[in-house]
């Protein structure tokens, strides 16, 4: 295949692209494209495709009738309206997964990174339908699972070993929630997540909305654990609210302690919860990718499965106006995904996997601003087809 004529994020000028076995082959340059497919993207921007990189698919009431949020504001009545309403809306529901699922790969992204539920209420349930739903969409979309638990472990009987059991399920990471805020035993929770990761030679990605010191200590402990188990690389922290609260040297100290450990930050800049800071922590070197968290679920009515438009609120809400900054934002909806979920994190460039996404837009940082729905998206070097979107949710399959 070749992809005439596209702006290539990373590279001055507009350049074809060569695909070859589902590869970058050759960018620029002049090239035998006699026997090649030719897809003309002039005019048009093309990059890396984009990477969920924290979703709680299992959880999702997209596809389906509207259902309006009754949960309070606090984390905990969140937690409560999800705990009782779920078996009385058929959740997890296979079909509005697979609807999400599709529209995320319409807008573009290639790859996910879910937190399922695992608890004493529906064991492996969840793993089992994400895994299903997954399935229907074949090699269009890569789905890695964390099994979470959302309920806590210590203060919830029976969820460490289920945990255990979802090691050997399929899921690709150990998930944690508030070891202090939640099962108010930070040691002991951090001992058993970090246990199963080493057990099973899996990745750690642990919920972390505690703030304040509190927070900040809670992050310590997980960078310090992090580097005395040599798991650099291999274990993050979703949502790290307690930046917030937090002034400018206190941050600066711990972005150096995340950075020396090999701890990534996952952030998913939602409501007006804080958001991390995303300049300094990729100034240090710290691997920083981005998510919607819920979409469409019972913890709140909001997303759109475009992880576009979520670069875009990681933009706004980072205060980010210049190019450079925005390009940030869109580096943790593309590249710092592919970190994080431990694929090859290159760009455009030769050699790399052909997952692209081309986009009406001249820059990068427009294309973060307005994000275009118009997109032809490249998936192992095939370009999938056009899928119409019904902006009720609902895409069309005709």
């Amino acid at each position: 295949m070749v992809l005439r004529g596209p702006h290539i994020w990373g590279h001055d000028g507009p350049a074809d692209v060569l695909i070859r076995d589902g590869i970058v082959a050759e960018v620029g340059g002049t090239f035998d494209s006699s026997d090649c497919e030719v897809v003309d993207l002039s005019g048009q921007l093309l990059i890396p495709s984009l990477v969920e990189a924290h979703c709680h698919l299992d959880k999702t009431l997209y596809g389906g009738p509207w259902v309006p949020h009754s949960a309070g504001d606090t984390l905990a009545d969140r937690i409560a309206n999800d705990r009782d309403r779920r078996r009385e809306l058929g959740i997890p529901d296979i079909d509005r997964i697979v609807a999400l699922l599709e529209r995320m790969s319409s807008f573009g992204t290639t790859h996910v990174r879910t937190h399922t539920d695992v608890d004493p209420d529906v064991g492996l349930l969840g793993i089992e339908v994400v895994e299903a739903a997954a399935e229907r969409l074949g090699d269009r979309m890569v789905v890695q699972q964390v099994a979470f638990p959302q309920h806590g472990i210590v203060t919830n009987p029976g969820t460490e070993e289920l945990l255990a059991d979802a090691a050997t399920a399929g899921v690709r990471a150990i998930g944690g929630i508030d070891p202090a805020g939640m099962d108010r035993d930070p040691v002991r929770h951090l001992d058993v997540v970090f246990g199963l990761a080493e057990r099973f030679g899996l990745d750690l990605d642990i919920h972390l909305h505690d703030g304040g010191t509190l927070g900040a200590w809670e992050l310590e402990l997980i960078a310090d654990r992090t580097a005395a188990l040599s798991m650099g690389g291999r274990v993050a922290v979703s949502h790290a609210y307690a930046f917030g609260d937090l002034n400018d040297h206190q941050q600066d100290l711990l972005v150096d302690r995340l950075a020396h450990a090999g701890v990534a930050i996952v952030t998913g800049a939602v409501y007006s919860f804080p958001v991390p800071p995303v300049k300094k922590l990729r100034a240090a070197g710290v691997t920083v990718a981005c998510g919607h968290d819920g979409i469409r679920d019972l913890w709140g009515p909001y997303g759109s499965g475009d992880m576009l438009e979520r670069a875009m609120h990681l933009a706004y809400r980072s205060t980010f106006r210049s190019d450079p900054d925005i390009e940030l934002a869109l580096e943790a909806a593309t590249i710092g995904g592919r970190r994080l979920l431990g694929l090859d994190p290159r760009g455009v460039e030769v050699g790399a996997p052909a997952d692209l996404v081309a986009i009406d837009a001249g820059t990068a940082a427009e294309a973060v601003v307005t994000h275009p729905d118009h997109r032809t998206v490249i998936r192992a070097g095939r370009a999938l087809p056009q899928r119409p979107i019904d902006v009720t949710g609902v895409e069309d399959d005709a």
